[in-house]
């Protein structure tokens, strides 16, 4: 993917994809963040466990199995030998938002969901992404079941 093969198939000049966008990265963090806001929207259920069951079945389809999982996958791992990637991706944390409406719902009913944002999205999300760059699938109901217990 470069900037002249995105230029090329919007059928536009390049100096009009740099005018909004001044890199790839920037592109494809854009376009991820979209398609993460729908695939993992989740309705919560007055049942933790099956809200973070879908939450996790949601984003386990979302890193595995959606083409903006994998340019998400793809931009972890630019972001291991890139500082300019690495700080976008930070400024632009794509399963935050999604994650933090999940934890809202759930801390009306769970006493111990953490009230600190970033570890309870590191909590919730972590094992996936994990499992997702390893290569592995984890059951996400048995996930589920150790956070609530966790969190309860």
């Amino acid at each position: 993917m470069t900037m002249k093969g995105i230029a090329e198939r919007a059928g536009v000049g390049r100096q009009t994809v740099y005018r909004w966008w001044p890199t790839k990265a920037h592109i494809l963090i854009e376009a991820c963040a979209a398609d993460a806001r729908g695939e993992l929207a989740v309705t919560p259920s007055t049942e933790p466990a099956r809200t973070v069951t879908d939450f996790l079945d949601a984003l386990s389809r979302f890193l595995t199995d959606s083409p903006a999982g994998a340019a998400y996958r793809a931009l972890l791992g630019e972001a291991q030998h890139d500082p300019a990637v690495r700080d976008l991706m930070a400024q632009e944390d794509l399963l935050a938002a999604p994650a933090r409406v999940v934890l809202d719902s759930l801390r009306t009913q769970l006493a111990m969901v953490p009230l600190d944002d970033e570890m309870a999205v590191a909590e919730l999300c972590g094992p996936l992404v994990l499992a997702a760059l390893s290569g592995r699938r984890l059951k996400t109901d048995a996930l589920a079941a150790h956070l609530v217990h966790a969190w309860a």
